[in-house]
């Protein structure tokens, strides 16, 4: 019998064309050697041309979810997809306090007199626009990112298009890139990792990684596909997969972005739309 593997939580809405949201949190966890729980929030109904559906999950059941995982199975990091709704939001925010999710350790905080944080890192993936850059949110959902989520954030991961919907900067370069990582991180998370990925115009990808003072860039080639859909699931989850194999998180980041590159380059056609990157490199030994 082999040992219980990491564990991770992804509290997330379900795609039933299983490119992205929780089917693609649990393909990358799997794939990066974690074994990933759920708190399902939605169900969507789509497919590779969109979607023409959503069904939320009460909220209580949301939460119970969460609890049943968390104080029974335990989890070395959770995060979050597609929340939906105010009331998700708020249900989330409340029971992570309760389970014990949240910044995640402080190596910084004895020395303050703080004593230790031992809570669960949480990763905060803010699903607030759609490919196209349109908001899936309503306003009062984005304040309750803003104000409940973030500041349980060890790390939020918003790409450029939720960048302008929370902060309202439109990031164009490196200068507007480190101005919207300042804003994000005032509201609260420890860290925070703006996604260069939407901004086409630029040969590379730039990640910015920001904790208050330190910034680390990731950069990589602009992959030629149009086949990207759950890139940010899928980045957001190797991250909290890392998290729970107990990686600090700059090192947590660099293990993701190594995942999501490889990810994208073995991305492929599903249906007659937009298609998945893909884990499968990860898995199959022969590649």
């Amino acid at each position: 019998m082999a040992d219980t593997p990491p564990r991770a939580l992804t509290i997330a809405g379900s795609d039933s064309g299983g490119a992205a949201g929780l089917e693609a949190d649990l393909r990358a966890m799997t794939a990066c050697g974690v074994h990933g729980c759920v708190a399902v929030t939605a169900v969507t109904v789509q497919n590779s041309l969109g979607v023409t559906g959503v069904h939320l999950v009460p909220p209580d059941t949301v939460a119970a979810q969460v609890r049943a995982v968390v104080t029974d199975i335990g989890v070395g990091a959770a995060k979050t997809g597609m929340l939906a709704s105010r009331e998700i939001i708020d249900a989330v925010a409340d029971v992570v306090d309760e389970v014990g999710v949240g910044r995640g350790a402080d190596p910084d905080a004895e020395r303050r007199g703080a004593g230790p944080s031992t809570s669960v890192p949480f990763v905060v993936d803010p699903v607030a626009a759609s490919m196209a850059g349109e908001p899936l949110l309503a306003e009062d959902a984005m304040e309750a990112i803003r104000g409940r989520l973030f500041p349980r954030a060890a790390l939020a991961t918003p790409n450029l298009d939720e960048v302008r919907l929370l902060v309202g900067i439109t990031v164009t370069d490196a200068a507007t890139a480190r101005e919207a990582a300042e804003a994000l991180h005032a509201l609260g998370p420890r860290y925070v990792l703006v996604k260069g990925g939407h901004l086409r115009g630029s040969p590379e990808v730039v990640d910015l990684l920001f904790d208050g003072e330190r910034t680390w860039e990731f950069t990589g080639p602009r992959i030629d596909t149009p086949h990207v859909h759950g890139a940010g699931d899928a980045l957001a989850s190797a991250t909290c997969a890392a998290l729970a194999r107990g990686l600090a998180m700059p090192d947590a980041v660099a293990s993701a972005e190594r995942y999501i590159r490889r990810a994208v380059a073995e991305s492929y056609p599903l249906g007659a739309g937009v298609g998945p990157v893909s884990p499968l490199w990860a898995v199959q030994p022969h590649r």
